[in-house]
């Protein structure tokens, strides 16, 4: 079983030299990784064989144990070289897979490399047809268009007639003067409203004013009058 394993294992390593004795043709990063899986998966059958193989040797010194010391020996040794070639096979194992990572890193960032370039590329040919020169001066036409456009926007939402030249200061007295005539006539129109109008009085109350009452000397004269009067 351990020969065909090994003879498996040696039939998928590519050869480095051909029949004719020329060097043949390297294999792509993706074959590299298919073999190496495939010499993965053989490996990890070797573990399990050898592993299933270790057990059995065990049980087998543990069968003659004391009755058959020399089997018993035997199966230890067994075990042991089948433990070394365990170990070697692990060893193996993971060597093949850090290559598949790195061979695989390598891939994915060759591909990165690859988009960048291509994107640099293409970068390159959208600015073949700039200068620098020539956008700073598109820049400073585009600038000063728009310093004109705000110029005529301005000239034209400027009032548009004769007066123009007339100082706001000398309208504003104006109309102060033209206010306080109007005040002047409406305190004039007033008083001749006070002088035409007559002198109203007041009504005469329809209703009987209250008497006031006589004072208290008047009161005592007329009580003196009635005694002299009855006597």
């Amino acid at each position: 079983m351990l020969r065909a394993i090994g003879n498996c294992l040696y039939s998928t390593l590519p050869p480095a030299i051909g029949p004719a004795g020329k060097k043949e043709k390297d294999p792509s990063p993706e074959e590299a990784i298919r073999k190496l899986r495939e010499t993965e998966e053989i490996l990890v059958k070797k573990q399990e064989f050898l592993e299933h193989k270790i057990q059995q040797e065990l049980q087998t010194a543990r069968k003659h144990g004391t009755k058959n010391k020399r089997a018993a020996l035997q199966a230890l040794r067994r075990k042991k070289r089948l433990e070394q070639q365990l170990a070697q096979t692990d060893g193996t194992l993971s060597t093949l897979e850090f290559q598949r990572e790195a061979i695989e890193n390598a891939t994915t960032n060759a591909e990165v490399l690859r988009t960048m370039g291509l994107a640099a590329r293409a970068m390159s040919k959208a600015h073949q047809d700039m200068d620098i020169n020539k956008v700073d001066e598109l820049m400073s036409d585009i600038t000063e268009q728009q310093e004109i456009a705000q110029q005529i926007s301005d000239a034209i939402s400027q009032p548009v007639g004769f007066g123009d030249d007339v100082d706001e200061d000398e309208l504003l007295e104006e109309l102060e003067e033209l206010e306080q005539e109007k005040l002047n006539q409406e305190l004039l129109n007033m008083g001749e409203d006070e002088e035409e109008a007559p002198a109203k009085l007041p009504d005469v109350p329809s209703t009987q004013l209250p008497t006031s009452p006589a004072s208290k000397a008047d009161e005592e004269n007329e009580l003196k009058k009635l005694v002299d009067w009855v006597s």
